[in-house]
Order: C-alpha cells, then structure tokens, then sequence
C-alpha cells in the first residue's frame, strides 16, 4: 500500500471538461465493445449471471449513466448564477463546481462491475481522482474491472486496489476527501466511523427491507410479472429487491396463483437448471437464506412454491404464514425467498413498516390515487416505484440512494455529480455596497438604517 500513501498538502490540477469527456467517452466504448465479452464470461463464472441481464443491470446500467453525464456535463461544470437580494445591491453571486479532490470507492459483488463503474463515471465527470476497490468475492469480475481502468485511465487518475477485508481497512485509514460506499448497513457505520477520523465527506448505499403493498385494485398479472422480474432478478441479490409483500387479503389467493405461473414462464418447472436463472455468489450466502427459509418453517411458514436448493442455487421461493418474529422478516433477505403477508387495513400496514428501519426502496401497485398517496405520504425510503419494482434505479433523472439506515446521499446523474463536487459559494463585489455605510461607529442613525433593513430587506 505504500504507493498510495496520500500526500495532504499537494493539490492536483483539475481536469477540464475536454479531459473528462475524453474519459468518459473512451470507458464507454470499452464497456460497451472491447471488453463486454469478458465482462459477460467474468460474470458468469462468478455467479452464473445470464447474458441478458448482464447486459441490462451491468453494461446498460453504466453506459446509460455515462450518455446521460456526457449530455450535460457542460451544463454541470458551468458557474451557477443566483439572485442578489437589494440589500447586497452592487454584489454578485455564483455556485463554482470543484472536485472533492482524492476519492475511494468501495463497490459491492452483486453488480461488480455496474456498482464500481457507475460512482467511477460520477467521480469522473467531476474531476476527481479515484481509487477503486472492488470486491474479493467475486475475483473474476474485479479482475476485469481492473483491466478495463487500466486501459483507460493512468494510475495518477484512477488506480484499482484489489485484495480483502485488510485492504478496505488499510484503505479507510488514509485521508480521502470522499468515500463512496455500496454495501450493508453493518459496514456503512464502520466505514463512517473511519471517515469521520480524517473528516471525509461520504456517500453510502445501503439496504435493508424493501416492502411491497399490492392493494385491492391493483392489476395481478402486472404486478405478478413486474415483481417476478424484480426480485429474482440476480437471484434476489439486489439492494432494492422486494423484500416482502403485503397483499390486500382479498387479493392474496389469486396474487399467488399468478407468481406461481410467471416463475414457471420466467423459468421454468426447475429453475435451478434453468440459465435464465443466476445463482447465489458462493456457498455461504445460499446457506444464509436457506436458513432463514428453514427457520421460517420451523415456525410455522407454509411454502407456496419452490424451496428448493442445489449448492449455491436456490429456487424462487415464495412463503406464507410468516411468523413476524422470525429471521427472515427480520434481517434483509438478499436472495431469492419471498415472503407473503395479507393485509386488511392500511394502517396496519403502515404500522409494519413503521416497526423497522427506513427502506432503500417501497413500491406500490394499485389503481387507486387515494391509496396510493396515502402509502406515500405514510412512509420514508429512499425511492419508490407505483406499479412497477426496481425501476427508478435506473432512471438517470432521478436521484438513487437511501435515508438514514438504508443510506446517506444521493447518486446517479446530476446527484452523482454532485456527490463528488464542493459547491464553492463566491461573492463579488463589483461596486461600493451600502452596506459599507454602516460600519462602526455605530450611531443612532445608522441603527435606525439598520432597523429598516432588518424589518423590511
């Protein structure tokens, strides 16, 4: 680790806008062309990821982000101008857009490559140098994200450290100006802490339980079709992956008739042959939600469907009768077992939701405004979706990120640029202010001035 030693006092010369876009322009097509077959194979062995979701929730994921920075990048960097208020008469206003400065990212292994390349295009495009950790879980993915980097970027720029838990440690004991992490909860707070010793500003997506409310006028099909997607999606291993659902207890037998249909569509009668289907990043993971699974019926949780579990492969499983106070409606899933709860009120409802953290992510599928409102205005997450799941990620207009216990901050497309920028306030004085006239000695005239101007101005 000794090349990466930081030096405080040097500041490096901001990147202009050429530069960045040269950048950004030059990781798209190595994304996109040179290396998105490695990416797939890196993928696959990793975890069996299919190729069609490789191309949507890691290439597309990152080269719709960098289209849409280099659309606006222009109007990023520009000088914000803001208005002056008659008693600053003479002066002028703007917001300056500077770099953070040295950055780290810390990415996560269920996207690899999207959730370490995406924050890089937001670092990226504000100037920033970075250094980039990948995950060790999934070796072959890193290994690619690396290549790709070093392809493009000298080490000066953006360097990737590759390596464990010691790595991230070593790492956070070095004076960053901004940590960008993706992870859980638990290592959020120690990642905070370590910031907090050299006053690094940070960014955290987190996770945690991300609710479902199917209403009883929602459309089933939809929301049946919309969810599969959603949550068996990377085998479930998604921050913003429906948890559990509530369904309106009139809505619940046929709600779970049309799952059981489109997980057969989606994958067939076996899904753990299916290739349609990925697997779970590694043996210790698939035995953590396996256990949740077995816990849940030992107390008392009827599977629906599915259950079943071939080495790090486990079905699409859906279960009802759900103690509360089992694991699985406790922690965070992170894996392809959905819990299904009927519900009769609202409030009760929102009582649950109440009962735990703030969610990454809440969605909603009704055809009715008034219950629609009513659930957003009832609740706090990062994001939400009406009628569909997971989209909103992918939304370049829209902020992402969480709130307090699912996260701090925003990220993608302008937010992202914000993220990794210091909005520098400056104030110009182009002419004598009047407010000059009222510097000591401070006579009754000039308090009576001074009265006005904080009554009236």
């Amino acid at each position: 680790m000794q090349e990466f030693q930081l030096q405080k006092s040097k500041v490096a010369e901001p990147l202009d806008f050429t530069h960045r876009k040269r950048r950004l322009k030059a990781l798209k097509e190595a994304v996109l062309f040179t290396y998105r077959d490695e990416i797939r194979e890196a993928l696959w062995k990793d975890f069996r990821k299919p190729v069609a979701e490789v191309d949507l929730s890691e290439v597309y994921a990152i080269t719709s982000e960098i289209d849409h920075a280099l659309r606006h990048l222009k109007r990023w960097m520009s000088d914000k101008y803001v208005r002056t208020p008659l008693a600053f008469f003479g002066s002028s206003s703007h917001i300056r857009y500077e770099p953070k400065g040295l950055c780290l990212i810390i990415s996560p292994w269920n996207f690899p490559v999207n959730l370490a390349l995406g924050p890089l295009v937001s670092a990226v495009a504000a100037g920033n140098r970075v250094i980039l950790k990948p995950s060790e879980l999934t070796p072959h993915s890193s290994a690619v994200v690396r290549k790709i980097v070093e392809a493009i970027f000298p080490p000066e720029e953006v360097a990737v450290v590759e390596g464990g838990v010691e790595t991230s440690t070593e790492l956070l004991d070095l004076p960053f100006h901004h940590i960008f992490f993706t992870g859980s909860p638990q290592v959020g707070k120690i990642v905070m802490k370590a910031a907090a010793k050299h006053l690094s500003s940070v960014t955290l997506e987190l996770g945690g339980k991300s609710p479902v409310i199917i209403d009883e006028t929602a459309d089933l099909k939809a929301a049946a079709k919309r969810l599969a997607w959603g949550k068996w999606m990377n085998a479930g291993q998604i921050c913003i992956a429906p948890d559990y659902i509530f369904v309106h207890h009139t809505q619940k037998e046929q709600f779970l008739t049309e799952l059981r249909k489109v997980v057969e569509e989606f994958y067939n009668k076996n899904p753990t042959e299916s290739v349609s289907f990925c697997s779970m990043v590694n043996e210790k993971h698939a035995e953590r939600v396996y256990g949740y699974l077995e816990e849940a019926v030992e107390k008392g949780a009827k599977i629906q469907f599915g259950g079943g579990k071939e080495g790090k492969r486990i079905e699409p499983t859906v279960i009802t009768n759900v103690p509360l106070g089992s694991a699985i409606m406790k922690e965070e899933i992170f894996g392809p077992v959905l819990p299904v709860l009927p519900y009769r009120e609202k409030e009760d409802v929102i009582r649950y939701i109440h009962h735990g953290e703030k969610p990454l992510a809440l969605y909603i599928f009704s055809k009715n405004e008034g219950n629609i409102n009513y659930f957003l205005t009832n609740t706090r997450a990062g994001g939400s979706c009406i009628n569909n799941a997971d989209m909103h990620f992918l939304q370049p207009y829209l902020p992402f990120g969480g709130d307090n216990y699912s996260g701090l901050g925003k990220a993608h497309g302008h937010w992202g640029f914000l993220a990794f920028s210091n909005e520098r306030a400056v104030y110009r004085q182009n002419i004598p202010s009047v407010l000059e006239k009222l510097m000591p000695p401070y006579t009754s005239g000039k308090n009576k001035v001074i009265e006005a101007i904080v009554k009236w101005l």
